[in-house]
């Protein structure tokens, strides 16, 4: 996947993934989007304190992803991210995208009617991370539930906003340390984009070798690491 078609792909999360919690809240409910999105919400001191959160958990799994284990694991995920040679501009374009589209659909959509627990297990499982056959890629996922659970947990207190700001600088945490000149290339970058992914659903832990070499947008992961 190309540069290009990834950040088309980011776009389609940004826009498209929220249709299905709209139609599906307004026709069974009778929600309307402008009462989802609730904006007087979004600029909320509760909202802003999604920011913090997201930054401090991104920096959180990327101390945890230094041990040599998972390096070597998501040593592939690393390449992937560093060939993409996204500008600032491009990650927070990104970031913005899976933050907002994915928070919608998962956050709004499928947790109204699935719970928090089960959400959250379908978001970590269709960005691939709980397989069971990459030891290193399960333990990342398994990194990640507390804090896409976080999101859905405290919806009814914080709001939609606090997630999508959370989700936003988590993965906008992921994608700049990719580029920190500190890191190696199959080191702390490694973990960037794996958790890039998950808040981005574009990268997934199973890209083959010719996908390695024609890039892919990032998207982590987030939350989904569509």
């Amino acid at each position: 996947m190309t540069k290009k078609h990834l950040l088309w792909l980011g776009l389609l999360t940004g826009i498209g993934f929220p249709i299905p919690a709209f139609i599906a809240l307004w026709f069974f409910d009778g929600i309307s989007p402008i009462e989802i999105l609730d904006f007087k919400s979004s600029y909320t001191f509760v909202a802003f304190l999604g920011f913090p959160w997201g930054i401090s958990f991104a920096f959180l799994v990327l101390a945890i992803s230094e041990h040599p284990f998972l390096q070597r694991e998501l040593a592939r995920q690393t390449s992937m991210i560093e060939n993409l040679k996204l500008s600032i501009s491009e990650k927070i374009f990104l970031s913005i995208c899976a933050g907002f589209g994915e928070e919608i659909l998962f956050r709004i959509g499928v947790q109204h009617w699935l719970g928090v627990f089960l959400t959250t297990f379908i978001f970590i499982a269709i960005h691939g991370y709980l397989n069971p056959k990459k030891k290193g890629i399960f333990i990342y996922g398994i990194l990640l539930f507390p804090f896409i659970f976080s999101l859905g947990f405290w919806l009814e207190k914080t709001g939609i906003w606090f997630a999508i700001y959370a989700h936003f600088a988590y993965d906008l945490i992921l994608f700049l340390n990719a580029d920190s000149p500190e890191n190696t290339s199959f080191s702390s970058d490694t973990k960037v984009l794996q958790q890039s992914e998950v808040v981005s659903f574009v990268e997934q832990p199973n890209t083959s070798e010719e996908q390695l070499s024609d890039p892919p947008l990032n998207i982590p992961t987030s939350e989904v690491d569509r």
